[in-house]
């Protein structure tokens, strides 16, 4: 069993399964969120399908006031290669480069990628721009044999796929 003494949780070896043993707070659930979010996207372990990384994305952007574009890294397996925050933007958008979201796929040889982002407002709709870029980037990608899987669009609790949406 796992433990997680210092901020009141214990985690058993089954997923999903986690106990207090004392009042928390919501900075304890918070940083027990983290914890998970990183064991979940640790290296080396399968991503088995785009929606289960989708469930994590919105404890690991609720605390950015400002747009943050990000890139699950997948070796041919579709193991975690990395997570990585590429960008940082302004409360409305985020200038993301093709140029170095190739450089870093090359860099870590990944053969497939998911992509995320979000919008400090709230609504998980994709816009116009969120469109061009993900098609910029999958051009640019596939020159290099790097598969786009997915692109979430994160607002608040929700998440929309633009994948699911047909835009990809």
């Amino acid at each position: 069993m796992s433990s997680y003494s210092r901020i009141g949780f214990k985690a058993t070896e089954e997923a999903g399964l986690y106990q207090t043993h004392r009042p928390v707070s919501s900075e304890d659930i918070v940083a027990m969120a983290n914890r998970l979010i990183k064991r979940k996207f640790a290296r080396g372990r399968a991503m088995t399908s785009p929606t289960e990384a989708a469930a994590y994305l919105p404890a690991q952007m609720a605390s950015y006031e400002h747009e943050t574009f990000w890139a699950l890294f997948l070796d041919n397996q579709h193991r975690i290669l990395a997570f990585e925050k590429l960008f940082t933007g302004t409360l409305a958008s985020a200038s993301v480069y093709p140029r170095e979201v190739v450089k870093r796929s090359l860099q870590l040889n990944a053969a497939a990628i998911i992509f995320a982002h979000n919008h400090p407002s709230g609504a998980a709709v994709p816009s116009q721009s969120d469109k061009d870029i993900t098609q910029k980037l999958k051009d640019a990608l596939a020159l290099i044999e790097v598969v786009v899987l997915d692109h979430f669009i994160v607002g608040g609790d929700d998440v929309t796929s633009l994948a699911e949406q047909g835009l990809l």
